[in-house]
């Protein structure tokens, strides 16, 4: 449990760090992706896209 809690809090942070890449390509903007202001800051909680991008990996790790 404690892993897959590290797991997905990491792809957070990686997405939270490329999410000027991946708005380019669409991400960041699916239903479920979270854009709210907090303390005069944005903040951006991209669940969906970490979900779709987790399958996509997880697919890529079966084919190889």
């Amino acid at each position: 449990m404690i892993r897959w809690f590290l797991v997905i809090l990491l792809a957070l942070i990686l997405i939270s760090w490329f999410t000027p890449l991946l708005q380019k390509l669409g991400f960041g903007r699916l239903p479920g992706d979270f854009r709210f202001k907090l303390f005069g800051r944005e903040w951006f909680i991209p669940f969906t896209t970490t979900i779709l991008l987790s399958m996509v990996a997880a697919g890529l790790s079966r084919l190889l």
